[in-house]
Parts: C-alpha cells; structure tokens; sequence
C-alpha cells in the first residue's frame, strides 16, 4: 500500500472527545429502562466449572448510559488452568477487539466480530502455556433488550420470553450430534470415530482423533489437532420491553433436561432461587454424574421486582402430538412472527475469513495496520491479509482486510488443516 493511501486512511480517522460520545448516547440512543436480577447454584464433582458474572460493565466509563452485563459459563476438561484462563481473560480479550469512539450501535455490531477475535486471541495466548486442559465457553452480553451470545462446546444458553416459548441461543459442539462439524473436522485432517477397546466394538460417543475429544470446538486442548477450534458461534437478538429469562449452564445439566423442562420447572421464581430448583432437577433426574452449574439472569422491567410469570399455553392432543417437538428453526421463526424475539445476526462458520470483514485497522498515529485477532500493530508490508492466496491467484485479495499478524495467520492456517502449528511455549 502506497504511502498516499496510508495518508488518505489516516485522515479519516478522527478523536472523539468523552464529552462527544456521551451526548450521541443521549440524542440517539433511547434509554433503555431495564434491570437485571441473577442467581448462580453449582453442585461440584471434578471441580472444572467455572462462571463469570459482571453486571455493571460500561462500554464509556464513567457513563452508566452505556452500561452492559456479562455472563459466562467455563466448563473445563482435563484440569482447571483453560478455564480459570478463560475466565480471568476473555472478556478483556474481547473489548479490546471492539473500535473506541463508536455509537451503542455500532459497538453491538463490532461485538460479533470482536468475540471471534477474542476467544481466538485467548486461545493463541493459552497456548503459549504449554497447558493441556481445555474448555467450553458460553459468553453472554446483554445491552438493554439486546442479547448476544458466543458459545464453544456443548454447554448452553436458553432464552424464555413472554411468548411462552423456548429458544436455543447456542449450537452443541459435540461431534455425536453435528454432522456439520464431523465433516469440517474430517476435511481439515482430523478422525471422527469411537473409542476401540481390545477384542470388543467401537463404544461410546463420536470422538476427535488425535485426542479423544467429544467436542468439535473448544479453548486450549494444545494436545489435540489444530482441527478443534475456538472460533464461536455468535447469535444475536433483541427481546421485547415485556423481557425474558436466560438460562446458562454446563452440560451437567444439559444431560439431564431438555430445555423445555429447564425452563418449565423455575417460571414464576425469582432468579437465585429458580438457579438452585434446576439444578436441584437435574440432580434428582440423573444424580451428580458431572459437574453442574446454573446461571438464570432475568431481563425485566425496570418497575417490576420480578419477571412476570409466562402464561401456559393451550393445547389439544392432537396439536401437542403433531406440533411438540418442534425444530430450533421453527420455533425461531415463530418468535419472529409474533414479535416477541428479533433475531438480529447468527453466524457459526470456522473459517476466520468468514468472520473477521474486511475493515483496515490502522493506528493513525503510527500508520500500523492492527491485527484483527490479536490487536498487534504492524508495518503494511508486514501484515499478512486473511483473503490473500497464492500470486496472481484468483481467489488473492491482499488488499482487503482483516489482516492478520504472523502468528495469527499460522493459527488460521492450521485451523483450516494448510499446515502444522505447534503452541511455541514461552517462560
């Protein structure tokens, strides 16, 4: 990139004074008035469950205009220390993906992305650790009536509204259920079978080999294939003023209910207490067979102290017959149509050119382009473009962006089964 258009991008880049983006929450941005009342239970049997809980987070500090809420559910394997990383520094990782200076708007449709960079760049940095262990993610941020969740793995975030009705916000990462991510893990080098035992059949789940992994996504795991990768999905909707209730746990309790009973057994009780009866539920239903921890978060009202109670809905036999086990499509449809959940954006693709757009990151400052996973400033003849092929190649875009740094670009390669890539461990 020549010179000149470094100049030309640098001058689009401007300061916003603190005083500047305040005033734009308060002419464009309708307060939204909503509070958040939680409860978190947990029954322990490796003691590889981890939560996060922050519910005053604010996208300007000092101004509670642009306050936001995060809620996370770490459940690890193989030892604690990716969990308890993932944990202390994920959601770091992710507001540093997110551009300063930009309108409420803009931040929740920078969030999408930023949480791709984010679980990446957490990840890149586990993995320099030398460490093992691994874990799922489910990361909720929640922005007035505005919901976005990035999940890897198999624990999961249900939304109940006011419609009576259950939505999945997440997508189960376990190669026993999702053909779609057998076939990505197989195509990028990896073996998807069951466990062989000497003299006898293939038994239990569908795993990853090398590794045994039952999961196609995941932090850490730097034993196992670069096939197992920490890219999220990331689903965002916006709910209605009457609110809704989030239900976000590990698979502890995933194994033992569906989501409809989930959501069935605590309606109507504030949130800690609902948090304990499902866990109590899915204790009584299964026994401690895992860890299992809960997270209910209520969005409601600002005037009311509690979410109201869903109303039951009607059905005759033959409608709860033909109509009970509806797909996740359907019900989201459904939702859509009668306006009490709008979904916003839902994007689960692997590959880092899907995900990360086309923007140039540059420092106008120093005239660095940035690294879209890792937020490392570069020379232009020094950043590598994620869409760049072979010269003269076709499919060789180096001019768009995102670029990535050396390292990063190693990452995505290997995750796409182009190379080897082995944790360079550091002291």
């Amino acid at each position: 990139m020549s010179e000149a258009e470094i100049t030309r991008m640098k001058q689009k880049t401007t300061s916003v004074s603190l005083g500047t983006l305040i005033g734009r929450e308060l002419r464009n941005d309708k307060v939204e008035q909503r509070t958040i009342k939680y409860g978190q239970a947990a029954l322990a049997k490796k003691g590889e469950d981890y939560f996060l809980i922050k519910p005053d987070c604010q996208r300007i500090p000092g101004n509670p205009l642009t306050s936001f809420s995060v809620f996370a559910i770490f459940d690890g394997h193989n030892g604690i220390s990716a969990a308890i990383f993932a944990k202390e520094n994920l959601l770091n990782n992710v507001l540093s993906a997110i551009p300063e200076g930009i309108s409420r708007e803009e931040w929740l449709q920078a969030l999408r992305r930023a949480l791709v960079a984010g679980f990446v760049k957490t990840d890149l940095e586990f993995q320099q650790k030398g460490e093992t262990s691994g874990t799922t993610v489910t990361f909720v941020v929640i922005d007035g009536w505005t919901i976005t969740v990035a999940s890897v793995g198999d624990s999961r975030c249900i939304l109940d509204t006011q419609g009576g009705v259950v939505s999945l916000l997440t997508v189960d990462h376990r190669l026993e259920e999702n053909e779609e991510e057998r076939l990505r893990v197989t195509a990028s080098g990896g073996e998807v079978r069951r466990l062989n035992v000497f003299g006898c059949n293939e038994v239990g789940p569908l795993r990853c080999w090398p590794g045994g992994l039952c999961l196609s996504r995941s932090i850490g795991d730097t034993d196992v294939g670069e096939f197992i990768v920490p890219v999220p999905h990331v689903k965002q909707v916006k709910i209605s003023n009457a609110g809704g209730r989030l239900i976000i746990a590990s698979d502890g309790i995933w194994d033992a209910l569906s989501s409809d009973s989930a959501a069935q057994s605590c309606r109507g009780l504030p949130a800690e207490l609902a948090a304990k009866l499902v866990v109590k539920k899915a204790l009584s239903s299964r026994g401690l067979k895992d860890d299992t921890t809960c997270l209910v978060v209520d969005i409601i009202p600002y005037d009311h102290p509690i979410l109201p109670p869903t109303p039951r809905k009607k059905q005759n036999l033959l409608t709860s017959f033909l109509f009970g086990r509806r797909s996740q499509n359907a019900r989201s449809n459904k939702l859509s149509a009668v306006g009490v959940v709008e979904e916003l954006f839902e994007e689960g693709s692997a590959m880092l050119a899907e995900r990360l757009g086309k923007d140039f990151p540059l420092d106008s400052s120093s005239g660095l382009f940035r690294c879209a996973v890792c937020q490392a400033d570069m020379p232009a003849s020094e950043g590598l473009c994620v869409n760049s092929g072979p010269f003269f190649s076709p499919a060789s875009k180096p001019w768009e962006g995102p670029f990535l740094c050396a390292t990063c670009r190693r990452k995505k390669d290997a995750m796409e089964g182009k190379r080897p890539s082995r944790p360079i461990i550091t002291a």
